[in-house]
């Protein structure tokens, strides 16, 4: 069953929740609240979609990708994320939630990035609304995503590496969260993906499902040109393109299927796939399906994808898990690394290493997909990606 809002916990089941420092109750207390109200205010909704539309470029298209189509004798549509601006569906969230920071009279944003692309649509949003921005990225990913850190400086966002741990998203998140403590009346943390206590998990979906719903009406089967998908396919780190996407069609007659990052193989223990490997645990304040060891002590993920690179995933996903409203395979880098090349190569598209781990998984089961319309969520573009694609190519 799909919930339309956590429970009075903050929770889907068993999982969310708030698993926050005492300092951080009022603010997520009063954060809830304020979103609340704004996803009641018709003026709210009107200020959003009307940037969503002027700014951020929506409604993104829906392509047929018609030589892989052939190819594997399926029909596969790409809901063309890579399109909006910035580069990816990141913007859909960054630019509700800096909204909200006005509407909270806050003039500071701080805010965590893996693939960069986060930091990119947050550093976007304040520059567009005058506010002072924050973000905290892992040394590791600075490096990888150079691109994205020079975009980041030019919208004039300060880029805080992070030394600590792997240097990776996890870290970032941890250093965001620790500066949200110490200057939270002033400062909104904007969270960027379905993670973290609640509210975050059920406002960053709320935000994101404008992907679905646009889908939804791009393909109602009206016409044969615009047929209603049976498999709907996208990656899953933190998990917000994929919500963004199932969420509308939770409950449906309609395959869902999330794909983790397997890094070098889910029996090398260097991946990213929390769902498919992982157990249930906390993780930056909420209760979710996380890679750790025996002891409960979180481990480091591995991915050739940064966006991937995390050892949790959001809760609502864990939920869809156990409730087996959605299915959550894996594929490896190397799969991801060939995808990349196929998409480019056939379609003219350089994909996000993120979004080409879904397109990896209907290559593997392009035989049992034959005859079916096939839906892949585009997350992000590949600019950022080259350097990484070419070092491993």
């Amino acid at each position: 069953m799909r919930l339309d809002r956590p429970d009075t916990q903050g929770r889907f089941a068993q999982f969310g929740g708030q698993f926050a420092p005492e300092t951080l109750m009022p603010a997520l207390e009063e954060l809830e609240a304020e979103f609340t109200k704004a996803w009641a205010d018709p003026s709210f909704h009107a200020e959003l979609d009307s940037l969503l539309r002027d700014f951020v470029g929506r409604p993104t298209p829906v392509y047929r990708a018609a030589r892989l189509s052939a190819q594997y004798g399926i029909e596969l549509y790409l809901k063309r994320e890579d399109l909006a601006h910035t580069g990816a569906h990141k913007i859909n969230n960054t630019m509700g939630q800096a909204l909200l920071t006005k509407r909270m009279g806050k003039s500071r944003v701080i805010a965590e990035t893996g693939a960069g692309q986060h930091g990119v649509a947050t550093a976007t949003a304040c520059a567009l609304l005058g506010q002072e921005c924050v973000v905290y990225m892992g040394e590791k990913d600075i490096e990888r995503q150079a691109l994205n850190v020079h975009r980041m400086r030019m919208l004039g966002t300060e880029v805080r590496p992070v030394t600590s741990g792997a240097g990776t998203l996890k870290d970032a998140v941890s250093a965001a969260m620790r500066d949200w403590v110490a200057t939270v009346d002033g400062t909104h943390y904007i969270i960027g993906s379905v993670v973290g206590p609640h509210p975050f998990p059920w406002m960053v979906r709320e935000l994101q499902k404008v992907i679905g719903e646009e889908l939804q009406t791009q393909m109602d089967g009206s016409a044969p040109e615009h047929p209603k998908p049976d498999v709907i396919v996208a990656c899953v780190g933190g998990g917000s393109n994929a919500m963004g996407i199932f969420y509308p069609y939770v409950g449906s007659d309609i395959d869902l299927v999330g794909i983790e990052a397997a890094g070098y193989g889910l029996d090398s223990g260097q991946h990213g796939a929390s769902l498919v490997a992982g157990s249930p645990g906390v993780i930056h304040g909420s209760m979710t399906y996380l890679l750790q060891d025996d002891q409960g002590q979180i481990l480091e993920a591995h991915s050739i994808s940064a966006g991937l690179d995390y050892p949790g995933v959001g809760p609502e996903h864990a939920y869809f898990k156990d409730a087996a409203l959605v299915r959550y395979e894996s594929v490896t880098d190397e799969e991801a690394l060939e995808a990349v090349h196929l998409l480019a190569s056939t379609e003219g598209i350089i994909p996000a290493l993120e979004s080409a781990h879904g397109l990896a998984w209907i290559t593997k089961e392009a035989r049992s997909l034959r005859g079916k319309v096939v839906v892949l969520n585009l997350s992000g573009r590949g600019d950022k990606d080259v350097e990484q694609i070419v070092e491993h190519s």
